[in-house]
């Protein structure tokens, strides 16, 4: 399956609407903290709670 792309502006609402997770994509926790944004939670939580997620959850990733 491709990645989808959408705007800033839609995937701020999808998160805030509970309809999506927000995961930085970055492994490295200085990368995370220098790239963060609200609502997104870094990728080694992702991976903590990936067995517990919906498979029909969305998940958006970003990177800078």
């Amino acid at each position: 399956m491709e990645p989808i792309r959408i705007s800033a502006e839609e995937t701020y609402k999808r998160v805030k609407d509970g309809q999506a997770i927000l995961v930085c994509g970055y492994e490295d926790d200085v990368k995370f903290k220098a790239f963060r944004l609200e609502m997104a939670i870094p990728y080694s939580e992702f991976l903590k709670r990936i067995g517990t997620l919906s498979k029909d959850q969305e998940i958006i990733f970003y990177c800078a």
